[in-house]
């Protein structure tokens, strides 16, 4: 897996749409926060434009992303926001400079297509807060970020949850929201999870929902050669008005019981405010106990 250069006071940050609008007014505490990591921001075009929900057509969005990606003065691209709309410009993107030369693409939710795209290329990115995000989000979210950008060290030690289930395990990690990962399938942008530890979070989704997406991703063999699986946030799940009968834990350990791969619940990413960076990509060692949860980068 290829990691991108590593940022140093001084360089630019891309912050472009690929899915939905996003203001210059909305951005300023994201700039705000560049700068006093000693970063300077780029605004693309795609700020300050709209078209219904989305910021700017696809071709507007498209090209906006791919002058960030051949930009060799940019050194890092922080997409906006999520919501929808990255998937319809994804097969428009030309990623063979990108992949020559590759820098960091950051963000998180509908940003999974990125993600997941790219991890085909063989390159690494940051699922991490958008600038969307930054007002709401905690010290230690932004803090990873920062981390993660500069190349400083960090490591996750978290309470363990009553649901996980206990064991140790390395490889790649990979992964990001359940919704977009789910539709990604079958597609060259969906993922090969064979040795790699899985990493899911979702947002609204009703439980039968989050069900019927993991069946799916085991029937696709997601499950069969993981060597282990974070579950993040699963923020603002809803029920029909006849119970489904099992909330998300019960319903991830259920689908997963015939595996012996461990499982952590609660994990500090996804739609929340304390939406810790993650380095997609690159490889962890995971070790699930009975009062703590690690999660470490392997060098």
């Amino acid at each position: 897996m290829k990691i991108s250069e590593y940022l140093k006071k001084g360089d630019s940050v891309g912050i472009v749409c690929t899915a939905r609008s996003f203001s210059s007014e909305e951005a300023e505490t994201a700039i705000q926060l560049l700068n006093e990591w000693g970063l300077k921001a780029v605004l693309g075009k795609t700020i300050d434009c709209n078209n219904h929900q989305l910021g700017g057509s696809d071709e507007e969005r498209a090209n906006d992303f791919q002058e960030m990606l051949d930009n060799p003065n940019i050194k890092a691209i922080w997409i906006a926001r999520g919501g929808y709309g990255t998937v319809r410009i994804i097969d428009k993107i030309d990623f063979s400079k990108f992949k020559q030369k590759p820098k960091w693409i950051i963000g998180f939710s509908d940003i999974t297509v990125l993600h997941s795209h790219i991890h085909n290329l063989g390159i690494a990115t940051l699922h991490a807060i958008m600038p969307f995000s930054v007002p709401k989000a905690s010290f230690e979210a932004k803090e990873t970020l920062r981390k993660a950008l500069f190349n400083e060290e960090y490591k996750f030690e978290i309470e363990s949850d009553y649901s996980n289930k206990i064991g140790k395990a390395e490889g790649e990690l990979i992964g990001g929201n359940l919704s977009i990962i789910y539709s990604l399938l079958g597609s060259v942008s969906s993922v090969n999870t064979s040795g790699k530890i899985l990493y899911l979070e979702d947002l609204d989704e009703y439980l039968y929902h989050i069900d019927r997406m993991f069946y799916n991703l085991k029937r696709n063999g997601y499950f069969e050669n993981v060597k282990g699986l974070i579950i993040g946030g699963m923020t603002d799940m809803h029920d029909n008005s006849i119970p489904f009968g099992y909330d998300v834990k019960q319903i991830i350990r259920e689908i997963t019981k015939e595996y012996d791969f461990p499982i952590c619940f609660e994990f500090p990413a996804g739609h929340i405010s304390d939406n810790r960076a993650l380095k997609l990509g690159t490889k962890v060692s995971l070790e699930i106990n009975t009062n703590k949860t690690n999660l470490k980068y392997i060098k």
